[in-house]
């Protein structure tokens, strides 16, 4: 039986350091397997995961000899962190090795929708050629709502100054006077103030009950008309049947969503033939690059832990 289970794709050479000192299982798929993954976990001491893996009761239960769930990534709220602690067994994201991606993927995000032509190419295909609808608007000047200030969200402040944007954040965990703001040219509002005087707004909150449904009917009303949202933090922090009635009415004039209340997204989903919206299955923070950083990170987590215990 393996020492380690890796259940969700893993850069390769990190796999094979690993694979140089103990035994591995890797199936990419194993977090569609739960039974398989019940039977490998038996006798393991390490379990490296993404984001669909579901590391709770039933899973935690089978895994008597695990000592550390890995996190590819940095979001755990797909893994019962205090069920773990109080089992013995550490649990190590990867923390800031993705940073860089999902900043990216929002700045893209938010001059992709602030622009607007970039969503023409049925229209253009047709012979349309609806130059005047698709005259959009520069990012430089405009101002970016940060929801959240984070490691990613300073990383994606950073960038946006560099635009020429101005730059708000909302963080209730931070005080106003908090390094941070000054020295990425950001400055702390409230909530409200956020939403109504931003551009574009994006998301870097985790999911917890208070999160949940943040961005709700009443926060959507309240941002300035033909804004734009990003979502690359945690689905259910956006209530989706709300969001999709904002587009569908020309309040907002685009959203770009990477993350859902269901992953992947279900028959029916009140998203479908929503105008103005760009969506990507849980992929911000994944990139060639990040992917052998978050992967060597973990890696690196899980050799050290077991040579402590050898």
């Amino acid at each position: 039986m393996p020492d380690i289970v890796v259940t969700e794709f893993m850069d390769q050479d990190a796999l094979d350091r690993l694979r140089e000192i103990h035994d591995l299982h890797y199936d990419p798929t194993l977090a569609d397997k739960p039974e398989e993954l019940a039977a490998l976990l038996a006798d393991a001491r390490i379990l490296i995961v993404r984001n669909r893996t579901q590391v709770r009761g039933p899973l935690i239960a089978v895994g008597r000899k695990l000592v550390m769930v890995g996190r590819l990534g940095v979001g755990l709220d797909n893994i019962d962190v205090a069920a773990c602690e109080a089992k013995g067994i550490a649990v190590r994201p990867a923390s800031g090795a993705n940073d860089i991606a999902v900043a990216e993927y929002v700045i893209c995000g938010v001059m992709m929708l602030l622009r607007g032509a970039y969503l023409a190419t049925g229209d253009v295909m047709d012979g349309t050629w609806p130059r005047n609808r698709l005259m959009g608007r520069e990012t430089s000047g405009k101002t970016l709502g940060l929801i959240g200030f984070g490691a990613i969200a300073r990383e994606t402040a950073r960038r946006a100054r560099a635009l020429g944007m101005a730059v708000l954040a909302h963080d209730p965990f931070l005080p106003a006077d908090h390094p941070a703001f000054a020295a990425h040219e950001t400055r702390p509002v409230k909530l409200e103030e956020l939403l109504a005087h931003s551009d574009a707004i994006s998301l870097h909150v985790p999911l917890t009950p208070d999160t949940r449904n943040l961005i709700d009917a009443a926060a959507l009303a309240r941002m300035k008309p033909g804004a734009v949202l990003i979502n690359a933090a945690r689905g259910g922090v956006v209530d989706e049947a709300a969001l999709a009635d904002a587009l569908k009415s020309g309040h907002l004039a685009g959203a770009m969503l990477d993350v859902f209340e269901t992953e992947p997204l279900p028959a029916g989903t009140v998203l479908a033939g929503v105008p103005n919206l760009v969506l990507t299955p849980h992929i911000a923070g994944v990139t060639q690059e990040s992917n052998v950083r978050v992967s060597g990170v973990i890696a690196d987590a899980v050799l050290q832990l077991l040579k402590e215990q050898a």
